[in-house]
Parts: structure tokens; C-alpha cells; sequence
């Protein structure tokens, strides 16, 4: 079962981005990148931001970010299942040690960078 990882990403307060959550989802050897503006809660729906995807070794990082880009910490980890997957949603089953439950990615736009997360734990 692939795995995902929630990390609070503390920037510097020269950088574009302010704090905020990576959401990452196990695809294959990548893993599938949001940036969440605030932390997961049961039925908020939180702006997302789709970012290049990362390597797998963010699933166990803790630490500097290089670059000067902050600093991460592990907010949640687990396993997910696929439940839905297209250009506009991705809907999964998620199995970790504070999110278990469905959470849903939804494109606001057709080719937008800009999504929404929402999770019903």
C-alpha cells in the first residue's frame, strides 16, 4: 500500500510561501505534492497549491530544508488507497496516526495550479 506524509513546513520570513502543511502521496518512485494552507480538519475545505513533485525520502524527513527554505516537521504519516483519480479530483482513503478517513483534492480550475482539500474523518 503506497504511504503519505503531512509535514509543517516553517519558512523564512523572506520566502514567498508563509508556513503551511505538504501533503505528499506515494505515486511509484515521486511523491504527489500540495502545499495546504492551514492543517487538516474534518470538514474545512483548506486551499491547496499543486507543487512539483518530491522525492520519497520526504515520507521520513525531518530538518532543514536545503536552499534555505525552512524548515519541515512530520505533522501525520500512514498508509492511503486510491479511491478516485482524474485530471480535476483525487479521492483517497487515508490510514494514519491522526487522519483516518476519506480526503478529497478537487482542481478549482481545469490546468490550475489551485486546489481544494478536504477530508471527513
Amino acid at each position: 500500500m503506497p504511504r503519505f506524509a503531512i509535514l509543517r513546513h516553517e519558512t523564512p520570513l523572506d520566502n514567498s510561501r508563509p508556513l503551511h502543511w505538504d501533503f505528499f502521496l506515494e505515486d511509484g518512485a515521486t511523491l504527489l505534492t500540495w502545499a495546504l494552507a492551514e492543517p487538516p480538519a474534518a470538514g474545512q475545505s483548506i486551499a491547496a497549491q499543486a507543487l512539483p513533485n518530491h522525492r520519497t525520502a520526504y515520507l521520513d524527513y525531518e530538518g532543514p530544508v536545503s536552499g534555505n527554505r525552512g524548515t519541515v516537521t512530520r505533522w501525520d504519516t500512514g498508509l492511503f488507497q486510491w479511491r478516485r483519480r482524474t485530471d480535476g479530483e483525487i479521492a483517497v482513503r487515508l490510514d494514519g496516526r491522526i487522519l483516518r478517513g476519506e480526503a478529497t483534492l478537487t482542481r478549482v480550475q481545469d490546468g490550475s495550479p489551485e486546489w481544494r482539500f478536504l477530508c471527513s474523518l
